[in-house]
């Protein structure tokens, strides 16, 4: 406490009368969060340096918590309960399976499976021997995939019975090991080629395999974002990374060993699978898994497992609060985690469902701007005391919102943002440091371009996240856009390029542009496309098929401009901000436009009833 007044009282030292008095009021406001969060960051900075400089490694803490309760519960799924006895046989028959296949230190294996029990048991098994694990979205098929395959340059690839065709579609266009994890039930629908890997495990050891010399830098897994621009990208995610991210999260949340947390997300996201199922294998709490999100089943799953922690991206809260509402609720909820939960229904969603707290966080995979809303403000997604911003070297500096590009003064250098003014964030990158250490990508191309050098001063390197966000005066900070070709749609980052090139390949078009753009009581962007057909020869038919056979569901363009030619700039840029300017509002554009009917998968030409209806949220988008 008396260091935060100690910085205060020389802040105010060289400041106004009324901006003295207004900086202790802001004080008063803050200081509780700003003393709780201090004291969270200060006994996080301590634990990470004592587990580092021991080397551990999440099997290493894992097995701490098997040694001291190995009969608690440690997942649930669909009526399934293992222990962490059982978790850690599990990954031990993995990592002696795979260590008998010869797999070593540094290699990858590639990981598409549903969520299921096993799912965190094999990438933590495969830790044991060195082996990393590549988290692949399971909504991927055909090039993504295999791209997704080569980028982390996997040897082998697990999957399960559900992605058996995707995988059917693409093994003839790759050389890796294939190991087929069955349901019960279904080991005769075998791929051909493919190893059995249920019915190998079985004749296993569950034993402890021989340790082997993992640092606490070396990664354990690879979690992919989409980034700003492109193919799916390989975050690299070491131990310490790992470690990190939970661990914020577990301190700023006063989470305990006795909470039950309830994880719908999938698990090869960076929510559902580091932050959430880290709870479980570092510090103990149980995790409730489903192999699918379920709007209406939330609460339900809730009070059926004793839930006392849930989990949410934005998405899943707008679909759980238009969900049928059964009442009384009987949950033993207390508080809810994760990102996206729009301000605009925050408050009628706490008080829906009687949620006590929201830790509302923001960061990206791969990046070091990690913060947190720790006190429940509404919109906000983390803060940093003003007073003590030193302590935590994030920060906004202005940029042109419409590409990103930081602005720089007369000397070359960026500049920094001030109070309500939107700027790009960046971090400063330390490489000694596990808060500040900016591992990037498998793709050293990809890593080199999230880093800014020379921001402040000659050789210094920041981290750029490609976010605007803005920051008011008590230090909170709220998410304003994404820069670059990503918008987010149904919980996903969306690449326009990979969809504008996909979109090519279809119709042999030599113009197609894509974007996001708004639509009322929905969370993120929809994606639109423009797309020139001179000749009126645009098959919708050969559309729309080509589109569910290439991308995932949530990349399905939701709208379509059909026009002659697209506008350009003098040096020949497509002006996509135009487009998205003019959205898809058909009183405004003379174009064609047509919209994607889910039920139908099929596009149908948007009428002004049509229009009317998906405006006021009659139409499910």
């Amino acid at each position: 406490m008396w260091l935060i007044v100690s910085l205060l009282v020389l802040t105010t030292a060289f400041l106004s009368r009324n901006k003295i008095q207004r900086c202790f009021y802001i004080f008063m406001k803050t200081y509780k969060r700003d003393l709780r969060g201090c004291v969270a960051f200060l006994k996080l900075r301590i634990v990470l340096w004592w587990w580092e400089k021991r080397n551990y490694t999440i099997p290493k803490l894992f097995s701490r918590l098997v040694e001291s309760d190995p009969d608690k519960i440690a997942l649930y799924c669909e009526d399934i309960a293992w222990t962490y006895q059982q978790v850690n046989e599990c990954s031990n028959q993995i990592a002696n399976y795979f260590k008998n296949q010869g797999f070593k230190k540094g290699d990858c294996v590639a990981l598409l499976l549903e969520n299921r029990l096993e799912y965190p048991c094999i990438w933590l098994g495969l830790s044991k021997i060195g082996v990393v694990t590549a988290l692949i979205n399971t909504n991927l098929m055909n090039d993504p995939l295999l791209h997704s395959f080569n980028v982390a340059k996997s040897k082998a690839v697990i999957f399960g019975d559900n992605h058996a065709k995707v995988i059917e579609n693409v093994m003839n266009k790759f050389k890796l090991k294939l190991y087929q994890l069955h349901e019960a039930g279904n080991e005769k629908n075998v791929l051909p080629g493919c190893i059995t890997l249920t019915a190998e495990l079985n004749t296993i050891s569950k034993e402890d395999p021989e340790e082997v010399s993992t640092s606490s830098r070396h990664p354990v897994v690879y979690i992919y974002t989409s980034g700003t621009t492109g193919l799916p990208k390989a975050a690299i995610i070491t131990h310490i990374r790992f470690i990190f991210m939970t661990t914020a999260f577990n301190f700023m949340a006063r989470l305990t060993k006795n909470d039950i947390i309830y994880n719908p997300l999938p698990l090869y996201h960076t929510a559902g699978g580091m932050v959430g199922i880290g709870q479980m294998l570092i510090h103990g709490q149980a995790s409730v898994i489903r192999k699918k999100f379920s709007a209406s089943n939330y609460w339900s799953d809730c009070e059926k497992y004793k839930c006392t922690v849930a989990q949410y991206v934005g998405e899943i809260c707008r679909y759980v609060l238009a969900a049928p509402k059964k009442e009384p609720f009987n949950h033993c909820v207390r508080a809810i985690f994760g990102n996206g939960l729009k301000a605009q229904i925050w408050n009628e969603f706490v008080k829906s469902f009687n949620i006590k707290e929201v830790y509302e966080f923001y960061g990206a995979t791969e990046g070091i701007s990690n913060i947190i809303n720790i006190d429940s403000t509404p919109g906000c997604i983390g803060f940093i005391p003003r007073y003590a911003s030193f302590l935590y070297p994030m920060l906004l500096i202005k940029c042109d919102i419409l590409t990103g590009e930081p602005l720089r003064d007369n000397n070359g250098f960026c500049i920094k943002c001030g109070v309500d003014e939107p700027g790009l964030v960046i971090t400063k990158i330390n490489p000694n440091h596990p808060f500040q250490s900016f591992k990037g990508y498998a793709d050293k191309k990809a890593t080199n371009a999230k880093v800014l050098e020379n921001v402040f001063s000659e050789g210094d390197k920041y981290f750029n996240s490609g976010d605007i966000l803005v920051m008011d005066e008590f230090g909170y900070f709220y998410f304003k856009d994404r820069t670059g070709d990503t918008f987010r749609w149904k919980g996903e980052n969306v690449s326009t390029s990979e969809v504008e090139a996909i979109i090519s390949n279809i119709l042999n078009l030599n113009d197609a542009v894509v974007y996001g753009v708004e639509i009322p009581n929905t969370d993120g962007r929809a994606g639109m496309a423009a797309i020139v057909d001179t000749n009126n020869t645009l098959d919708f038919d050969a559309l729309s098929k080509g589109l569910r056979e290439n991308l995932p569901s949530y990349a399905i363009p939701v709208f379509v401009r059909v026009m002659k030619s697209l506008p350009i700039t003098g040096t020949y840029k497509l002006k996509k901000v135009d487009l998205q300017n003019e959205c898809y509002d058909i009183e405004k554009i003379s174009d064609q436009i047509y919209f994607y009917d889910n039920k139908s998968k099929a596009y149908t030409e948007l009428t002004k009833s049509l229009y009317k209806e998906i405006i006021n949220g009659r139409i499910n988008v």
